[in-house]
């Protein structure tokens, strides 16, 4: 009767225990995963100097390492004598030629309206003596020749006056405009690599990683700091398909690690779309229950606080989910 009896209890016992266990919130196993920010310059140099070390808090705006700009700041002031000369032939073309210039074509043309007026003194009093006989025709032909001669001179020298005092024309200052544009274009990327030498934290972070040292020389795009800002952390766990439907996006998870408080939460901001396999990964049908999805979600600031990348988590669904989902 004894036995009977012990066997009866232990059954009893068995039942509540299965009862409690389809009954209890359903745990997950999962991970901390950081979205570091990893902070490169775009060209390749030296390590000048580092201003964090692995284990700091940034805020937005530090300043985290330097590269040797040597090359780049010499660009700059390359490519900002070139903006110089561009702008100075730009208003070069904009004036005249230059007074003293100006004053010699003026006397120039004093000197040929000087000829013009000697050959027509010479051609009116010839005309008169070639009417009276004392002199050839031919003699007048040769001075009225010498008067167009020194008339087309001084209409030449007028002409020159008065391109020398205009700009020059139009499609040769558009031209040097836009020069001026390109140099300064040119500029402003020599100025922007010269900058990007030297790079400083976008956001407030926790400094995760120091990957080179000061004299070291990156290649570029090379990641030199690793930041790990506020906020960016996460945790990912694996949900089999009988018990997706208790996960949701926006829905609260209790979460659990060795050493941490109690009462850590996480809110669900991702579900994976697609499923994942577990070994074996050939389906059919006895293997459906190894179908797994994805899911992220983001821990509370108490649970982000004292969670580390990487760490181990256990993810309970709360039980009002877990009635949610079974209904």
């Amino acid at each position: 009767m004894k036995l009977a009896f012990g066997r009866a209890v232990l059954a009893t016992v068995v039942l509540v225990l299965a009862s409690c266990d389809t009954d209890a919130p359903p745990v997950f196993t999962g991970y901390a995963e950081a979205d570091l920010v990893h902070i490169s310059a775009p060209a390749a140099g030296a390590i000048e100097s580092l201003a964090v070390v692995r284990g700091a808090r940034v805020t937005a705006g530090d300043e985290l390492f330097r590269l040797d700009a040597d090359v780049e700041t010499l660009s700059r002031a390359e490519a900002a004598a070139r903006v110089a000369v561009a702008r100075a032939q730009v208003a070069d073309l904009r004036k005249g030629r230059r007074p003293a210039e100006l004053r010699a074509v003026e006397q120039q043309l004093v000197q040929a309206r000087a000829n013009l007026a000697a050959s027509r003194a010479q051609v009116s009093r010839n005309r008169d003596l070639v009417g009276k006989g004392f002199v050839s025709p031919s003699r007048l032909d040769d001075l009225s020749a010498a008067e167009e001669r020194d008339a087309a001179r001084v209409r030449e020298l007028e002409a020159q006056l008065a391109l020398a005092r205009e700009p020059a024309r139009a499609d040769e200052i558009a031209a040097a405009e836009a020069q001026t544009q390109a140099a300064s274009a040119a500029l402003g990327r020599d100025t922007w690599r010269e900058a990007q030498m030297r790079q400083v934290a976008p956001v407030a972070a926790f400094v995760f990683d120091v990957a080179y040292r000061r004299g070291e020389r990156v290649a570029a795009n090379a990641p030199i700091v690793s930041l790990l800002p506020d906020g960016a952390l996460k945790l990912r766990f694996y949900v089999p398909q009988a018990q997706l439907s208790m996960i949701r996006p926006g829905a609260l998870v209790d979460v659990a690690c060795d050493g941490c408080p109690s009462g850590l939460s996480a809110t669900v901001s991702f579900v994976s779309p697609q499923a994942e396999y577990t070994p074996p990964v050939i389906y059919s049908n006895e293997s459906r229950q190894k179908l797994v999805f994805l899911v992220e979600a983001r821990p509370s600031a108490a649970a982000a606080s004292a969670l580390k990348p990487g760490q181990p988590v256990e993810v309970r669904v709360a039980q009002t989910a877990v009635t949610a989902g079974a209904k």
